[in-house]
């Protein structure tokens, strides 16, 4: 007898559970597009270095074109249609609206995944490539230009809205807690500049 190809699983998305029959191969990017109808997560590349369909998983970014569904199961799925509060707009999302980091918004909802997983990073203290000093006791370096673009360089924009991108992540950083304890980074807006 052969080995099954496909299981039953169940995954939890934007804080609901979808039940799916899924074959082993299917990526979690094909899983929420083509079976849950969720299409904000976008195909860009499907190689995994473009970020287009950059989504949370268990707080932490991750492309879903390249993380198998079974293997999701059980983890905390993050879409960008679950990053809103209700009716009310995260704050990287109003930032991209009011400071136009999009173009074409092909690439804009993993854009604003990975962002919404970069402040967290960054205000828990994970240094990046841009970071001058990595000790921990040094705390969160200073979220300027260079380290924002830094740690969004896996989520590539082909209109080059770069420079908006960058501006909407700042204010956004330096958003006041949400409701659900998240907090932004304190720094000015000058750091960016």
């Amino acid at each position: 007898m052969a080995p099954s190809t496909s299981s039953a699983i169940t995954l939890n998305i934007n804080g609901e559970k979808y039940p799916l029959s899924v074959d082993h191969r299917t990526t979690l990017l094909d899983a929420l597009r083509e079976r849950l109808d969720l299409t904000g997560t976008k195909k860009g590349c499907d190689q995994g270095q473009c970020g287009a369909c950059t989504v949370l998983v268990d707080g932490r970014r991750a492309v879903s074109c390249l993380q198998l569904a079974v293997a999701a199961e059980g983890r905390e799925i993050t879409t960008i249609e679950g990053v809103a509060e209700g009716e009310r707009l995260h704050p990287v999302q109003q930032a991209f609206l009011d400071l136009d980091g999009y173009q074409c918004g092909y690439c804009t909802p993993g854009q604003i995944c990975s962002a919404v997983a970069m402040i967290e990073e960054h205000a828990a203290g994970w240094p990046s490539a841009a970071t001058d000093d990595v000790r921990p006791e040094a705390g969160p370096p200073s979220l300027t230009a260079d380290e924002i673009r830094e740690r969004m360089s896996g989520n590539l924009c082909r209109c080059g809205a770069y420079a908006s991108i960058v501006q909407a992540v700042a204010r956004a950083a330096s958003a006041p807690a949400r409701s659900d304890g998240r907090t932004g980074v304190a720094h000015t807006e000058e750091t960016v500049a």
